[in-house]
């Protein structure tokens, strides 16, 4: 028999050789020339078996079409060089991670979580070569690892006898592991091991040890390389998060240097026994070379503790609104702030405070408040959602205004600073859309806010809106007039903004009004539990805003209304009304000035569609009292209350349960199990939005099923015609194997099997392989016309096959890498056949 052929890498030959082969079997001699892609080859080879031909290690159906070399013994066992391999990687990774002993400053609290974190990752790295627990099973024991077990250990306090672990472990281990990294750059070292700090350690650790393991437990040595990147990520990561001094950084930097080339050379079999002598004395005098370098040239790491600026905390300042008398009693009559192009009637805020301990009313943040954020330096731009008019007006600070409140209006789009050094201790709170200046605002301080003012709604939308749910920190020693007081005011109201405007439209109507200044009715100054008590249960109902948004907000509070006070400019009139006359236009600009006359607290209650509304209980400044008139406050048990509308829940009705209201907010006296259930409700949702795993999963199935498209498109468009059509049957083989299909043989009896086993016809294929066949062995040319075409039929084939599995199975297929690179591995063994042939 002789024969011509043309195989995918373009080798031709003649094969000659006789024997009787009905079942595929021959005995012969084979001489041959071939010509590779890669390579040029002449030679001849001569040997005797029995078998089959196609099945041959110098057949060109066998490197064509089968795509798998002969099973070579223990394949799935490693061997002793990729023990040592990943021997290798664990302990680069541990050297890494040493830049984090004096972060923590305990070298056994380091250890602790760093040792057990790269044997776990480095275990689950070589669990890979078992094809049973590759990918999937590999992604459940990282999971296992990061979200359970790390955890039980560093979060101890939370299991049940110190190893089972709880819904308060799972979800604290998550949020912890966050904010492991955070607490690292916001303590000075030693941070010590508080708040589950070693997550952060256990986190770098268990990822850089699966991901160096990975490749470094590869067949192809080459592929060592690979696992460099991993470690020399962690070294930097855990530089940055280190010190400036480091942990003993010289010597561990150049021993790492040293392993990593002597285990690249090796895995690379570029080391010989002979030449020891030349390569120790190589890395000898680089090693030199470098600790040379290091102790002539200045060292100066870079350190992100340095330069991260952690959010401001609101409670390292004294009260806004017991300031507010001052601004009043020094600065009446001066201007304050001056605003050119706001929106007339527009209110300036300074501060929201929506804590209560008694004495006085701060500002809070996330930790403590549901609806209120941290105060964080913010760029040119500002994350904005709201609602209005939109506005850019500048604000200039005169005499008398120098306190930690940077005035603003509306929700901020951005802030820019006349001078950019101003911008430097700018914090804003995109919640309570108020800013602290830690260097205090000064005469001079000019900056330009891009906004939106929200819009208002009318009385009649207020009236009929109800209150929202929010969490906020439990008012504490409150009087107890404010709840009897509040209950006969708006006890029977079925709204929660007509329930404000109740308490709103009392306080202004019973009130009377005295800052009490020099010639003032005497008036005390204050927002206190005595102070508001005096207000609402003493002889004389009589106080400024200070008092009338504190007892408004407590009483609100009372009622289970979310309420707040705010500390602000008002464009007042005499009568401390909101007028737009105080806005003064000069051509195409206005100009409003605020005195400290203009300082005043309001109350913000927050209904549903509407966010947060403002309300103002403070009396007319023109009704001042005299001692002819009755200034006592309203006696609840003289008030006549409002009769129930006719709902099952009216709001703090006696009759109804205690605790209840139609209003939609959490009441003062709701039990600690109702707001721990609300507590835990938000961190559950948040958790499942923005940190479930699911998004893990979702991104290495979105990564598998990239690598597959651009692995297919480049098969179908790189090469020869004839190496495109080899390629176009090894994708479907390629999608059989993913399937779980047993596929072996020659391209006919690759279809057969495929047809068989799915349950289909295998007319189709069978003429797909033959047109393979054909492109292989013919010695005819394959247009490249003939080969899209060929794709496309391809394409459709494939679709088929899907389409015909399972759900399940067809998924299974579409995200399993099997056979995925198995283009590269034939070229390389053809070229290693090529290679013994001659």
């Amino acid at each position: 028999m002789s024969t011509t052929f043309t195989n995918t890498g373009n080798f031709t030959g003649n094969l000659t050789g006789t024997g009787t082969n009905s079942a595929n079997t021959n005995t012969g001699m084979a001489t041959g020339t071939g010509t590779n892609s890669a390579n040029t080859n002449t030679g001849m080879a001569t040997g005797t078996g029995t078998g089959s031909w196609a099945n041959s290690t110098h057949s060109v159906i066998w490197m064509s079409s089968s795509g798998k070399s002969p099973a070579m013994p223990n394949t799935n066992q490693p061997h002793a060089a990729q023990y040592a391999s990943l021997t290798v990687a664990a302990l680069l990774t541990i050297a890494a991670a040493s830049n984090l002993i004096d972060v923590y400053g305990s070298a056994l609290s380091w250890t602790s979580a760093a040792i057990p974190a790269t044997i776990i990752g480095s275990l689950v790295a070589l669990a890979g070569l078992v094809p049973a627990l590759r990918l999937w099973w590999q992604m459940l024991f990282m999971a296992c690892a990061q979200l359970v077990v790390g955890p039980v250990i560093f979060l101890n306090g939370t299991t049940i006898a110190h190893v089972i672990p709880t819904l308060r472990t799972l979800t604290q281990g998550w949020m912890r592991m966050l904010g492991s990294f955070k607490y690292l750059l916001a303590i000075d070292p030693p941070t010590g091991t508080g708040d589950g700090s070693l997550l952060a350690v256990w986190t770098i650790c268990l990822w850089a040890a699966l991901l160096a393991g990975i490749f470094a437990v590869a067949e192809d040595g080459r592929l060592t390389m690979v696992a460099v990147v991993p470690v020399m990520a962690n070294l930097a990561i855990c530089a940055l998060l280190g010190t400036s001094s480091g942990f003993y950084r010289m010597a561990i930097g150049t021993i790492m240097a040293v392993v990593l080339v002597v285990w690249v050379s090796a895995r690379w079999k570029l080391l010989e026994l002979g030449r020891w002598l030349s390569s120790v004395v190589i890395v000898l005098l680089a090693s030199a070379v470098a600790i040379g370098g290091c102790l002539v040239v200045g060292q100066n790491r870079t350190i992100l503790r340095d330069h991260y600026d952690p959010p401001l905390s609101p409670y390292d300042y004294t009260s806004p609104l017991s300031g507010m008398r001052s601004y009043i009693k020094n600065h009446k009559d001066d201007v304050l702030l001056t605003v050119d192009d706001l929106p007339a009637g527009s209110t300036v805020r300074l501060a929201v405070m929506d804590r209560f301990d008694g004495n006085v009313w701060n500002l809070s943040d996330s930790t403590m408040a549901s609806d209120s954020s941290n105060y964080h330096r913010v760029g040119d731009s500002i994350a904005n959602n709201a609602a209005g008019k939109r506005f850019t007006a500048k604000f200039t600070v005169d005499d008398g205004l120098s306190d930690y409140w940077l005035p603003m209006a509306g929700a901020a789009s951005s802030v820019k600073f006349a001078t950019s050094s101003d911008a430097d201790s700018f914090y804003y709170n995109t919640d309570t859309m108020s800013a602290i200046y830690p260097s205090r605002t000064s005469p001079g301080l000019s900056y330009t806010e891009t906004g939106v003012i929200p819009r208002t709604p009318t009385d009649k939308e207020i009236a009929k809106a109800n209150a929202s749910s929010i969490s906020q920190p439990k008012a504490e020693d409150v009087p107890d007039c404010v709840d009897k007081l509040a209950t006969a005011i708006a006890g029977g109201q079925s709204k929660g903004g007509e329930a404000a405007q109740a308490l709103a439209d009392k306080l202004r109507e019973s009130g009377w009004f005295s800052h009490g200044l020099n010639g003032d009715y005497p008036s005390r100054a204050g927002h206190g539990n005595y102070r508001i008590d005096q207000l609402l249960a003493g002889s004389a109902m009589v106080g400024d805003s200070e008092q009338y948004a504190s007892a408004m907000a407590l009483m609100a509070r009372s009622l289970g209304l979310p309420s707040r006070v705010v500390l602000g400019f008002l464009p007042k009139n005499d009568e401390g009304e909101i007028s737009d006359s105080r806005t003064e236009k000069h051509g195409k600009t206005t100009t409003t000035k605020f005195t400290g006359n203009d300082v005043t607290a309001w109350v913000e209650i927050k209904l549903d569609g509407y966010g947060w509304v403002a309300f103002y209980p403070t009396p007319k400044e023109t009704k001042v009292p005299d001692e002819n008139q009755n200034l006592t406050p309203p006696n609840p048990q003289t008030l006549v209350r409002q009769p129930p509308v006719p709902l099952t829940d009216p709001l703090r009705d006696d009759n109804q349960a205690k605790g209840k209201t139609s209003l939609g907010g959490s009441m003062a006296d709701e039990t600690p199990t109702s707001l721990f259930w609300q507590r835990f409700g938000r961190i559950v949702r948040k958790v499942a939005i923005y940190g479930s795993p699911l998004w893990t999963v979702l991104i290495v199935c979105g990564l598998l099923l990239a690598i597959k498209a651009i692995a297919l498109a480049r098969a179908r468009r790189h090469g020869s015609a004839s190496q495109r059509v080899a390629a176009g049957w090894q994708a479907v083989a390629a999608l059989a194997r993913q399937s779980g299909l047993d596929v072996q043989g020659t391209r006919n009896e690759q279809a057969q099997a495929i047809a068989e086993q799915m349950g289909f016809d295998a007319n189709t294929l069978l003429e797909l392989g033959r047109e393979a066949d054909y492109a292989a062995f013919s010695g005819g040319d394959v247009t490249q016309e003939h080969a899209e075409r060929y794709w496309h039929d391809i394409a459709e084939e494939r679709k088929f096959m899907l389409g015909s599995l399972p759900t399940f199975r067809r998924w299974r297929a579409k995200l399993s890498l099997a056979d995925v690179f198995h283009f590269r591995k034939i070229r390389l063994r053809k070229i290693g056949v090529k290679g013994r042939d001659s």
